[in-house]
């Protein structure tokens, strides 16, 4: 009699012994399809989180097309460093952070001119004239509102031409947690106060998107993107990065897995449902069992070079056809470290809630 069942003849990995276990630390992959590869020629627009920044970063490494709407002036170049300063070519436009899914769809929508936020701008306690949607964007702030003003209008013009002329477009999704304003629900990507603004309870309201509010927002934008842009595909990953801080009445701890788990589950339900769309688990690589504590700075937070590698290697394995080889981490000492900071280091306005108030 046949003792054959439903997991006899399953893939090696369908079994954590197979595919984990056995596996080294360095080697783990858990793609095992994906619907689409990315071609040299492709136009690739990078959003979202600090994570995203390092993909971003690897694509132009390898001699891929990122996509860069906004780019610097050719005068910053006479000042070292001074464009990545101003964020210039940190994403593919000059939006900063865009943390939450109501944040890309507001993002979009602003730059279409389907909505206008009652409170446009912000400003610091020197005077100086803030994007409450752009709030670290500008070093120091704009001088005057008219180059606030300036700044905003070609910015989302320029926004609005990479959804319309992108091929793929990477959205690394990093927290559940926003400040909307009570006059319009417009969403910002810091609490008010925190850089610019005031903080005032009867003018902001914190929310915590659940899993079908993350859906909504996933599907409102594809619904977007399609009808200016109808060939676009769409790469989803989860950020490994933990919440820096929360505005629950709980642990950090706490809050980061349940907004992590919210946005990997709305992920895996948006990708069942539309073929033009991959999710690419940057969050399992980094945060797995396996690797989890070598792939985390001592603050337990910042990802290690040796942790973005990894998942880059899976990443470019995965999404191309030109996998690029393994990056060995470089020895943690001295002024290799130091250097190896720098590189890894990404704008990440977040930080920010864990730091003095400024204003």
């Amino acid at each position: 009699m046949s003792r054959k069942h439903f997991y006899s003849d399953l893939p090696d990995h369908n079994f954590w012994s197979r595919a984990v276990s056995r596996v080294a630390p360095g080697d783990l992959n858990p793609v095992t399809d994906f619907p689409f590869k990315i071609n040299p020629e492709d136009k690739v627009a990078t959003a979202g989180s600090c994570f995203a920044q390092h993909i971003a970063r690897h694509l132009k490494a390898s001699g891929f097309t990122y996509f860069v709407t906004e780019p610097a002036h050719p005068l910053t170049d006479l000042v070292d460093g001074l464009a990545e300063r101003m964020n210039y070519g940190t994403f593919s436009a000059r939006f900063g952070n865009v943390y939450t899914t109501r944040q890309l769809v507001q993002l979009f929508d602003r730059a279409h001119g389907h909505f206008h936020p009652a409170e446009p701008d912000w400003q610091d306690k020197g005077g100086n004239w803030c994007d409450p949607f752009r709030p670290a964007i500008q070093p120091g702030g704009f001088a005057t509102r008219a180059e606030l003003i300036r700044d905003r209008d070609q910015h989302l013009a320029q926004v609005r031409y990479m959804f319309e002329e992108l091929n793929i477009f990477v959205f690394t999704l990093g927290l559940t947690e926003c400040w909307t304003s009570r006059a319009d629900g417009a969403v910002f990507p810091l609490c008010p106060g925190v850089k610019a603004g005031h903080f005032d309870p009867g003018a902001y309201a914190f929310v915590n998107l659940g899993v079908d509010e993350v859906v909504t927002d996933l599907n409102g934008f594809l619904d977007r993107l399609a009808r200016v842009n109808p060939k676009a595909r769409v790469i989803f990953t989860v950020s490994p990065v933990p919440l820096a801080a929360t505005a629950e009445d709980r642990h950090v701890m706490i809050s980061t897995t349940v907004s992590k788990s919210i946005l990997r589950v709305a992920c895996d339900v948006i990708e069942r449902a539309h073929d033009h769309v991959a999710y690419f688990p940057s969050y399992e690589i980094v945060t797995s069992a396996v690797n989890g504590p070598d792939y985390f700075a001592p603050d337990r937070r910042n990802v290690t070079e040796a942790g973005v590698n990894h998942a880059m290697r899976m990443f470019f394995a995965a999404a191309t056809d030109r996998p690029t080889p393994a990056v060995p981490p470089a020895p943690a000492t001295g002024a290799t470290m130091d250097r190896l900071q720098t590189i890894v280091d990404v704008i990440c306005d977040e930080e920010a809630l864990d730091r003095p108030n400024p204003t």
